[in-house]
């Protein structure tokens, strides 16, 4: 049997400098902390429930071993931002490409969606990664995501720099 195809529109972001006017400092109430050396099933838990509203697939598609060498490199971050103990959603940062910063996967569990958290989570994240000194930041997301995605993206600072239509 067939299954339906859907039209998702990819749009690419970017920012090229930091921008003067992002907060700094943990969100109100929670505290960001770095997972260092995550493991596959803590990292699976946190992408398949900030990401299962939104179809999220490609690290599915991983084995273990083949995400373990991402999510473990040296280079790539994982950052979890928690409220009142639990983990709220997550960040992760992809140092791996020299003077670049990829944002590679950012989202809140379903409870935080609505509260504020995911904006500052993002003006975190930004901080972070300008800390670096990059040429560029980047990040991409598509029609699947969170609808207030893209509009948060640009009022965060970051430029369509390209998008592309394809059937999923």
């Amino acid at each position: 049997m067939a299954q339906d195809k859907t039209r998702v529109v990819t749009t690419y972001l970017e920012m090229v400098e930091k921008p003067a006017d992002i907060p700094s400092g943990n969100p109100e109430g929670a505290l960001i902390m770095r997972a260092n050396r995550p493991t596959v099933s803590f990292y699976r838990f946190l992408y398949n429930t900030v990401g299962e509203n939104w179809k999220w697939v490609d690290r599915k598609k991983l084995s273990d071993d083949d995400l373990r060498i991402i999510i473990q490199d040296e280079n790539v971050e994982v950052h979890v931002l928690y409220k009142n103990g639990v983990p709220a959603g997550y960040v992760e940062l992809d140092f791996r490409q020299i003077s670049e910063v990829e944002i590679a996967y950012f989202g809140l569990m379903p409870e935080f969606i609505g509260q504020g958290s995911g904006k500052r989570l993002l003006q975190w994240a930004i901080n972070s990664a300008w800390e670096r000194n990059p040429k560029r930041l980047w990040l991409h997301t598509c029609s699947l995501d969170h609808p207030g995605a893209l509009q948060l993206y640009q009022k965060c600072g970051f430029k369509i720099y390209k998008s592309e239509e394809h059937e999923v």
